[in-house]
């Protein structure tokens, strides 16, 4: 009798599909019952690889051996998951192994490391995918009961392999070129060269920059008291012809630069009787997207300080052991639009505008 090879992308995925499933017997580093042999990635096993007969050694990098593009990528295993590696492919080769079932993250990096997985494998069986979007065991049984084909995931599959080859060309040409340029006077300065480490560097390179070249200026606000039936509030001027100007992001419709000019608005106003005006303007907006991991570890950077790996962390326990985050996959959808009207004058004030004018003058 056959069974199917089930291959999850973490250890704790494969206990949430055993669980789920049932029947199975734990062994040392796979699960097994009747119908089933499951197990697990550690994330990525094995790595794409220049063939080592196209590889130019480190002493000749030179822009006569670039760009380097190899008819065809290695696989190497990856030293410090080698051992599961291994595991997975004697689990591959079992003869009674007649099926696998990708069970890998939904999405384009699971399919990858499942498809470079049976590639460096050498696996011959039919393949089928698990598509889940959530953890719980109702969730799990109903996606065995809609496995997707092979066929079906060939894009997703293609997409995967592409953006990884990209990156490694992207990678080993630009690190080699601006090595050889950096080294043309002798000696060997290596200059690594990445699809998402060099832009993010320029970002961090621009703004050092900005804030060197920043140079610090006065500038004044004016702020009054305002007595009324409800209590005492603050207000302040604002210059209601203000326009952005991108020449000066520090312009502000708030700020005056010039000390003459708010005292002469301080002056203007001190003691007199103002007029109090409210506009209440009803505003559509669109119910917010979900978040992707990126949205999601800027939001709480913002909020609560967390660092991109400490939410990566919480959002993976959420997901994996909680079972109250599901993964945000592209869909299209119909949103609602929600108007959001004022509530009351203190509560929702920001939503106002608020126009207060002078009895004798108004800038």
């Amino acid at each position: 009798m056959t069974k199917t090879l089930i291959i999850a992308e973490k250890p704790s995925v494969a206990n949430d599909i055993a669980k789920a499933l049932g029947g199975f017997t734990k062994h040392d580093e796979y699960f097994e019952s009747d119908d089933y042999v499951l197990s697990s990635a550690v994330g990525h096993l094995v790595e794409i690889a220049v063939p080592e007969e196209y590889d130019v050694k480190r002493g000749k990098w030179s822009f006569t051996h670039l760009p380097m593009i190899p008819p065809h990528f290695a696989l190497n295993p990856i030293a410090k998951t080698e051992s599961r590696l291994k595991v997975l492919t004697r689990l591959i080769k079992r003869k009674d192994v007649g099926a696998l079932i990708n069970a890998c993250d939904a999405g384009r990096e699971g399919e990858l490391i499942f498809r470079l997985i049976v590639q460096y494998a050498k696996a011959k069986q039919p393949i089928q995918r698990l598509w889940l979007q959530s953890m719980t065991p109702g969730a799990i049984r109903e996606g065995f009961g809609r496995l997707r084909n092979d066929k079906d995931m060939q894009p997703l599959a293609d997409a995967a392999r592409c953006r990884s080859e990209a990156d490694w060309l992207i990678g080993i040409n630009g690190t080699r070129a601006m090595t050889a340029f950096n080294s043309k006077e002798g000696g060997f300065y290596l200059t690594t060269v990445g699809r998402v480490q060099t832009p993010t560097l320029s970002i961090v390179v621009e703004r050092e920059e900005k804030i060197k070249q920043f140079v610090p200026r006065d500038y004044w606000e004016v702020r009054a008291e305002f007595v009324c039936a409800a209590g005492i509030y603050e207000g302040r001027w604002l210059d209601t012809k203000f326009k952005k100007d991108d020449t000066d992001p520090e312009k502000r419709a708030e700020r005056l630069w010039s000390k003459a000019a708010a005292e002469s608005i301080v002056a203007a106003c001190r003691g007199k009787i103002g007029t109090v005006t409210e506009e209440s303007k009803p505003t559509t907006q669109i119910a917010p997207a979900l978040f992707d991991l990126t949205s999601l570890q800027r939001e709480a950077n913002a909020r609560f300080g967390f660092s991109a790996k400490n939410t990566l962390g919480l959002a993976q326990a959420l997901y994996e052991k909680h079972k109250v985050l599901t993964i945000r996959v592209p869909i299209r959808a119909t949103c609602r639009k929600t108007t959001w009207t004022p509530s009351g004058r203190h509560s929702t004030w920001f939503r106002k505008t608020t126009t207060i004018t002078s009895s004798q003058s108004r800038s």
